[in-house]
């Protein structure tokens, strides 16, 4: 059994926005029930319905185990179902939400060596004491089980596995910042229990034969689902970068999500990490009609999926 929780679907900054005024934002300000708040991008996986893993510690985790029941302490004074995080990449929105766990809490943090490099060159997750929370380095391309932290399996197994993209924005430099990279500064992670296949791609920069023939046959696919079209954020006068400067696919673009995966034999395919400018977060929208008609879920923020 795959049991997953979508901890949060938006991209960074959430749903609303706590600094914008566009249209989207203040429906979802106002409680328009087309426009559902969203939190940061960040899911929760179990193989034995006890021990959870999850993956993204976005900058909302405290609201996010707060408001997810099967998140939340045990036994004792202090516990917590929470066995590990497992990053995809080193950006604000993923790593962010791990000051959040600086109580001396036990617990495992697993990822590449290129994202753990960028935590240990700063001094501030230095708040999670490594004699009590261990850092485990992942190497790509490898299936490892998931297991408590006394190295009982959970009934899952996982892997990480380079996706194109880039570093993250604040760690950018040389003469060309924004290249576009697949050597595990961005990684999606396949889960399995030996039976069903889920993989979660929060952060894509463009589809390749190596990507698509790894989704082939999967039963669930959540994937990136940023921008609705690469200039969306210039257009709306939002912000300056388009979607591929960022290292994300566009869902409607022509060489964009929607197109990528047509011919994909996939379960489900559900969109994760949108940004608030994004016209599918509006359940009436004739973006979210489009999205559906093309076979497509949008995520939100307690969606619940068990296989």
């Amino acid at each position: 059994m795959i049991d997953l929780i979508v901890l949060g679907a938006a991209a960074g900054g959430g749903f609303p926005q706590w600094n914008s005024n566009a249209e989207g934002c203040r429906r979802a300000r106002s409680c328009d029930p087309d426009a559902p708040p969203r939190t940061q991008a960040s899911i929760a996986i179990s193989g034995d319905g006890e021990h959870w893993f999850v993956i993204n510690a976005s900058p909302d985790l405290r609201q996010q185990i707060l408001q997810t029941s099967a998140l939340h302490p045990k036994t004792g004074l202090r516990s917590t179902p929470v066995t590990g995080v497992i990053l995809t990449g080193a950006e604000v929105d993923t790593i962010t939400g791990l000051l959040t766990m600086r109580e001396r809490q036990p617990f495992e943090i697993l990822a590449t060596r290129q994202v753990l490099d960028q935590l240990d060159a700063n001094p501030i997750f230095e708040a999670l004491n490594r004699a009590v929370v261990k850092r485990k380095t992942i190497p790509t391309e490898e299936k490892i089980s998931l297991t408590t932290l006394e190295g009982v399996p959970t009934g899952l197994d996982f892997c990480l596995f380079a996706v194109p993209g880039k570093v993250p924005l604040y760690a950018e430099k040389g003469n060309n910042p924004a290249a576009v990279l697949e050597n595990g500064e961005t990684v999606g992670v396949e889960i399995t229990d030996g039976l069903s296949r889920v993989l979660f791609i929060p952060g894509c920069a463009l589809m390749n034969d190596r990507l698509r023939n790894r989704l082939r046959g999967a039963d669930v696919v959540l994937f990136d689902g940023t921008l609705w079209e690469d200039d969306e954020m210039i257009r709306a006068g939002l912000g300056e970068k388009t979607g591929k400067r960022m290292g994300h696919m566009s869902i409607n673009d022509p060489d964009g999500t929607i197109a990528a995966f047509k011919d994909q034999n996939i379960g489900r395919k559900i969109l994760i990490h949108i940004n608030n400018s994004n016209p599918v977060l509006l359940a009436d929208s004739p973006e979210r009609a489009t999205t559906e008609a093309a076979g497509w879920e949008v995520a939100f923020d307690g969606m619940r999926i068990t296989i």
